[in-house]
């Protein structure tokens, strides 16, 4: 009989190549804890190096926060700005697709139509969406996860050899 924690069919007449991938955590085992991603990335890398079965590992995030950096004042200018930029590579897009189908130069009066278009639209749509909000957010920010630690967990069928493989060897981050 097992617990909810502790891994099925772990029967020692089995082999590691016996037991097919999971996705459970509860067949994962915390082999190693590093400080940074760069870190952990690099202790995986060691373990590909040295032949294992990198499909086994897991690199997990702990104490994850989501961190949102404001990178400046969005004004009603700037909106419609990123708008025409936004709007005139879609407009190229689909100038370059219709432009495959015009006879001889025609294509390059389809795609400078299409790029002045897309900017104008874009620049408009953008800019209403920026009004809509009615000033709840005039700042323009950039979200991010980070975590305060990384662990490597392997399939714990695979973890004594992955720790095996990993003791005695820090891991750094190579650049």
């Amino acid at each position: 009989m097992t617990t909810a924690g502790t891994p099925r069919n772990q029967s020692s007449d089995n082999s590691p190549e016996d037991f097919e991938y999971t996705a459970d955590p509860r067949w994962k085992q915390a082999i190693a804890e590093y400080p940074d991603y760069a870190s952990a990335q690099a202790a995986v890398d060691r373990l590909a190096d040295a032949g294992f079965p990198v499909e086994r590992v897991a690199i997990v995030g702990l104490d994850v926060r989501v961190v949102e950096q404001v990178l400046g004042r969005l004004t009603s200018a700037k909106a419609a700005l990123r708008g025409a930029a936004a709007g005139a590579w879609f407009g190229l897009l689909i100038g370059l697709l219709f432009g495959l189908f015009a006879p001889s130069f025609g294509w390059l009066a389809i795609v400078a139509i299409s790029v002045v278009s897309g900017a104008v639209w874009g620049a408009v749509l953008y800019l209403l969406a920026h009004l809509a909000t009615g000033g709840r957010r005039d700042f323009d920010s950039v979200q991010t996860l980070q975590a305060s630690r990384y662990e490597v967990q392997v399939e714990a069928p695979f973890a004594a050899e992955a720790a095996r493989l990993l003791a005695g060897k820090p891991a750094r981050p190579t650049d």
